[in-house]
C-alpha cells in the first residue's frame, strides 16, 4: 500500500481520498475546508498541517482542484508541493484543466525530479462515491503504470490516453459530447411533447433506435424513464450546469488552439451560459432541457 499526499477535498475530492483510504492506503489530506479535512479525518485520513507536509514523506500526491492556475499554484514555490516532495514522487492531477496547464505542470514535476501523470475524471459525485469513476491519464509510460494501482482504488475505468496532456485533451472531448448529446436529447423531449408523444414511449422508442446515447438512456432529462437520473429529483446534480459550462469553455479554448471547427460544441457552450446566468448554475446540466421547453 502507498502512502499518499491528497490536496483537493471537494465534492469529487472527498469521496475519492475516502476511497484511498478503504483500500488501505495511508493517506494524509490538505484542504482550506477544515470541515473537508475533518470528514477524511474521520474515516482514517490523516490531516497535513500544511500544504507542503501534505508532499512530505509519501509515494504519490494526487490533486484534485477547480482550474489550472490552482494547480500550478500548489505546485510551484518554495512551500509548494514539489519542493517539499522525494525525488521521483508521483504527482497525479485528478482536477479538470487547461491542456496547456496540464502539460506544464507536469514539466515543473520532470524539472524537479518527479513523475507525474495528468488524470481527469469522469462520472461525477455518484462514480467517486462508488469508486467507478473513469480516469483519462496522460504521461509517459512508466508513470503510469506506478499510478495504475492507486487510481484503480478509486475507479473502475483506467485508460492511458498518451502523453501528458492527452488525458486533459480526451476529458474535454468527452465532455463536448455529453454537453452537445444532452441538448439534443432536450430538444427531443420538448418537441415530442409539444406533438403529443408521450416522454416515455419516446424513450422507449428512441433508446433502442438510432438515437440511443449515454445521455438518454443512462440520465434521462425528463422525469420518468430512468429513475436514477437527476430529472427524478428535482435536478439535484450530479454534475451542476456550471461544471458543465466551464468544460465546454475548456473545450472551446482547445478548439481555438488547435485551429479545430467545433460549432455544435460553441453554440452548446452559448446555451448553458445562458441557463447559468438565469441563476441555474447549481442545477444538473440535464435541466437545459427546461430552458429548451421554455419553462
Amino acid at each position: 500500500m502507498a502512502k499518499i499526499g491528497f490536496v483537493g477535498l471537494g465534492n469529487m475530492g472527498g469521496p475519492m481520498a475516502a476511497n484511498l483510504v478503504r483500500a488501505g492506503h495511508e493517506v494524509k489530506v490538505f484542504d482550506l475546508s477544515t470541515e473537508a479535512v475533518k470528514a477524511a479525518v474521520e474515516i482514517g485520513a490523516t490531516a497535513a498541517t500544511s500544504l507542503a507536509d501534505a508532499a512530505t514523506s509519501v509515494d504519490a500526491v494526487v490533486t484534485v482542484l477547480p482550474a489550472g492556475k490552482h494547480v500550478l499554484g500548489v505546485y510551484d514555490g518554495a512551500e509548494g508541493l514539489l519542493a517539499n516532495a522525494a525525488a521521483n514522487t508521483l504527482f497525479i492531477d485528478s482536477s479538470t484543466i487547461e491542456v496547456d496547464a496540464a502539460r506544464k505542470a507536469a514539466e515543473l514535476a520532470k524539472a524537479k525530479g518527479m513523475r507525474a501523470v495528468d488524470a481527469p475524471i469522469s462520472g461525477g459525485v455518484a462514480g467517486a462515491t462508488a469508486g467507478t469513476l473513469t480516469f483519462m491519464v496522460g504521461g509517459d509510460a512508466d508513470a503510469f503504470a506506478t499510478a495504475e494501482p492507486i487510481l484503480q482504488a478509486m475507479g473502475s475505468n483506467i485508460i492511458h490516453a498518451g502523453d501528458s496532456g492527452a488525458g486533459q485533451a480526451a476529458k474535454i472531448c468527452n465532455n463536448m459530447i455529453l454537453g452537445v448529446s444532452m441538448i439534443a436529447v432536450s430538444e427531443a423531449f420538448m418537441l415530442a411533447k409539444r406533438l403529443g408523444v408521450d416522454a416515455q414511449k419516446l424513450f422507449d422508442i428512441s433508446s433502442k433506435a438510432s438515437g440511443q446515447c449515454w445521455s438518454l438512456t443512462s440520465y434521462c432529462p425528463v422525469p420518468g424513464p430512468v429513475p436514477t437520473s437527476p430529472a427524478n429529483r428535482d435536478y439535484q446534480p450530479g454534475f451542476a450546469v456550471d461544471m458543465m459550462l466551464k468544460d465546454l469553455k475548456l473545450a472551446q479554448q482547445a478548439s481555438a488552439a488547435a485551429n479545430a471547427t467545433t460549432p455544435m460544441g460553441a453554440l452548446a457552450e452559448s446555451l448553458y451560459a445562458m441557463y447559468s446566468a438565469g441563476g441555474n448554475g447549481g442545477r444538473d446540466f440535464s435541466a437545459i432541457v427546461k430552458m429548451l421547453d421554455g419553462e
